[in-house]
């Protein structure tokens, strides 16, 4: 139609914990112009979800529970922030979405993952990452970098990091022409011209 407003594009970064996404997400939205997101948290209402979901004070969350939780809040983040966005033509970059609630609770927990896939395109109304970027680093280099202090999820055990892991990668090799994955292991300029090089490529956007 003449005149209407060409939608933005929708990039998400995903991978464990320590692996550069924040900053990663940061440069390419100040690069792109994009507005720059999150999950969970990218809400008021998200902040919230954020806190109960990520305290080393909040015990015996029962995964199910956990889980939705995570959908409640990208429900909120879709309709308020990322949907409006896209419609109006701006692009969005969201540090974590979908991949990290089928990694975390799918792979991790031990949920269903087609469930949890299934409750998250509900939860966005099929909103979904037009590329998303997963940086790997390795176990021990995450470890690494995480340091003492540690958050609800940062302190699970390896073997739940190892499967978290395992799920992001699962993923990327079901769905390669939506996924790409990077090293993660490089210097912030090097990961970023990475980054800079695949959106140009994938989603024909100047860089």
């Amino acid at each position: 139609m003449a005149g209407a407003t060409r939608r933005g594009s929708f990039i998400a970064f995903e991978g464990g914990e320590a692996c550069g996404k924040s900053t990663q997400s940061r440069l390419l939205a100040e690069a792109l112009g994009a507005l720059l997101t999150r999950e969970p948290g990218g809400t008021v209402i998200g902040g919230r979800i954020r806190e109960l979901v990520l305290s080393p004070d909040t015990i015996g969350l029962d995964p199910r529970a956990e889980a939705l939780l995570m959908a409640a809040d990208r429900a909120q983040h879709v309709a308020e922030l990322v949907e409006p966005a896209l419609r109006s033509g701006r692009h969005v970059v969201t540090d974590r979405f979908a991949g990290s609630s089928i990694a975390y609770q799918g792979h991790g927990r031990g949920l269903p993952v087609e469930e949890i896939r299934r409750i998250s395109l509900w939860a966005t109304a099929g909103v979904w990452p037009d590329l998303i970027v997963l940086l790997d680093v390795p176990a021990a280099e995450a470890d690494r970098r995480l340091g003492d202090h540690r958050d609800r999820m940062e302190a699970e055990p390896a073997a739940f990091h190892a499967a978290v892991l395992d799920g992001f990668r699962a993923q990327a090799d079901a769905e390669p022409d939506r996924w790409v994955v990077l090293d993660g292991t490089g210097t912030i300029e090097q990961v970023a011209a990475a980054v800079r090089t695949v959106v140009a490529e994938r989603l024909q956007l100047p860089l």
